[in-house]
């Protein structure tokens, strides 16, 4: 590859990462926004855990329909159509594709609708033993948001299609879509029906077949708006099929490992399913605008640097595993020290009590320990698929997922039993397996050879943990000063977050220009040690 390709190709990255993390940065903030309302109107009783169950499991299916397996196994066979195939042969690929996956979507929603019963059972079955009426109101709700699945799995397709064409901002822009119609359902419609959570999951269903709609006119401009034939013959279609069936599994082990957690909390006290999703809702925020958003980026342009054979596939990751600690350690920093003022921030209003507010900071603690480990392997594994590998990540994705079981057994049971607090142990267990699921990714992409880390990698590290400590002395000092939020008002918490927030940030930035890293060391090939 020569300079002036280089250079263009690094600017394209920064420029496509800077789009994404902005519009992704705006859904997560209205995100919060959504969440602040929940806790506020739905707390952390027993209709917000039926809630939170009904709402994961879809959206567990999701990412397994569109944004995950499905994304990660079209997205490299589209980038290699571009490059080797006709027009022709593009548009006929994404009919085919979209008749195949829109008939298995109807399928399983159907299904699942009719199943809901034993779907709430399985994925909930401390509701089922312990509290029938919980148990009934979760199939319920069930029924209502898994028509969401279609719609949303769609949206996701059509968004493959455009990040396969290097268009972000739209696909990034659309879950805004989602958080806008649940808070205009928490507040508008909520409170003036006899059960407030029913309107929250017919606004999950609303705002599914929003996001497609919104999704439709940027592919049409791109003239590949899909024309479903479904074709399960077609040897790209097979190859996408083939691709998909590890990466369905592989892609998803944070996921199934939340799942699993939702299951174990369901047998815990009362609000241990809420405390569990507020934590993880906050610890998705920077995994979400950052990892996933440097994960997106890359793919397709890792998908074509290997079938073009090019020595910048390992220069570009590289680029994006710098990138991703840069960010992640500060921010899994950040989220330990600060997790009681800002869910007092957020979420200490209405129905959500100062016990929820310490019980969730427990398990977001315990979410930021794994934070860095979330993020790289949201990069690790699109190394994989970029090259059509989807069968590694899945075997090590199942080592993750036994050590996860086998951690939840370690942590748990102690934590609950002599602290009352075994959710956190549940949340332990996640970040430890993610940890492992990164460090064996890693170590066979060193092992194959496909990445070659650039030079001064453990300086790099050291002066990201200088820079990272100079942070935490700071948050901690001024945590010390600023003393309990139990007692303020919201207006003095906001003030308080505000300032201890920028506060870290600018340690960090600081800390960072003094040992040597500074901002024009961003672009791919330009970090230095």
């Amino acid at each position: 590859m020569t300079d002036s390709a280089r250079d263009k190709t690094s600017k394209k990255l920064l420029k496509s990462t800077a789009i994404f993390a902005f519009m992704t940065t705006l859904s997560r903030v209205l995100g919060l926004v959504r969440d602040i309302i929940f806790a506020r109107f739905i707390g952390a009783e027993a209709g917000a855990d039926a809630f939170f169950v009904a709402f994961k499991i879809p959206n567990f299916m999701r990412r397994l329909f569109s944004e995950g397996a499905f994304a990660q196994a079209f997205v490299p066979v589209l980038s290699e159509l571009r490059e080797n195939g006709s027009r022709a042969a593009i548009r006929q690929f994404v009919d085919h594709i979209a008749g195949c996956l829109g008939m298995s979507l109807i399928g399983v929603t159907a299904f699942s609708i009719v199943a809901a019963p034993v779907i709430a059972m399985v994925f909930a079955p401390g509701f089922y033993f312990n509290n029938p009426e919980k148990y009934q109101l979760t199939t319920e709700l069930i029924r209502i948001t898994f028509s969401y699945l279609m719609f949303i799995s769609l949206t996701g397709f059509l968004g493959a299609i455009l990040n396969s064409y290097d268009q972000f901002a739209g696909p990034a822009f659309t879950p805004v879509i989602l958080n806008i119609v649940l808070i205009t359902a928490a507040v508008a419609v909520a409170p003036n029906i006899e059960r407030p959570v029913d309107a929250l999951a017919w606004g999950v269903f609303v705002a599914g077949l929003l996001q497609f709609g919104f999704q439709v006119p940027f592919v049409a401009r791109l003239g590949l708006l899909p024309r479903p034939k479904p074709n399960w013959k077609d040897s790209q279609v097979k190859k996408v099929l083939r691709l998909m069936a590890p990466a369905m599994f592989g892609v998803s082990v944070s996921q199934i490992n939340l799942l699993l957690d939702t299951v174990l909390a369901s047998f815990l006290p009362n609000g241990s399913v809420s405390w569990l999703y507020y934590s993880d809702r906050l610890t998705e925020l920077p995994l979400g605008v950052f990892g996933v958003g440097i994960a997106t980026v890359i793919l397709p342009t890792l998908s074509r640097q290997f079938t073009a054979g090019s020595e910048a596939f390992s220069k570009t990751l590289d680029w994006a595993l710098r990138t991703i600690l840069l960010i992640a350690i500060p921010a899994a920093v950040a989220l330990s020290l600060l997790a009681e003022p800002i869910i007092f921030t957020l979420f200490h209003y209405g129905s959500f009590k100062a016990t929820d507010v310490t019980m969730a900071a427990y398990s977001l603690r315990a979410y930021a320990l794994g934070l860095t480990a979330f993020m790289l392997i949201k990069v690790l594994a699109s190394a994989f698929y970029s090259r059509q590998n989807t069968k590694t990540p899945v075997k090590i994705g199942i080592v993750a997922m036994v050590a996860n079981m086998l951690l939840n057994v370690v942590f748990v049971a102690p934590l609950y039993f002599f602290w009352g607090i075994g959710h956190a142990g549940l949340a332990l267990a996640t970040s430890g397996s993610a940890f492992i699921n990164a460090g064996l990714l890693l170590r066979r992409l060193l092992k194959e050879r496909v990445y070659q880390p650039e030079s001064a990698w453990l300086i790099y590290l050291t002066k990201l943990m200088c820079a990272s400590a100079a942070m935490a002395l700071g948050l901690y000092i001024a945590v010390l000063l600023v003393g309990s939020f139990e007692q303020m008002e919201a207006w003095r918490r906001g003030f308080h977050t505000a300032w201890m927030c920028l506060l870290g940030a600018l340690i960090y930035a600081i800390a960072l220009i003094v040992c040597g890293i500074r901002p024009a060391h961003l672009k791919p090939g330009s970090f230095q040690g």
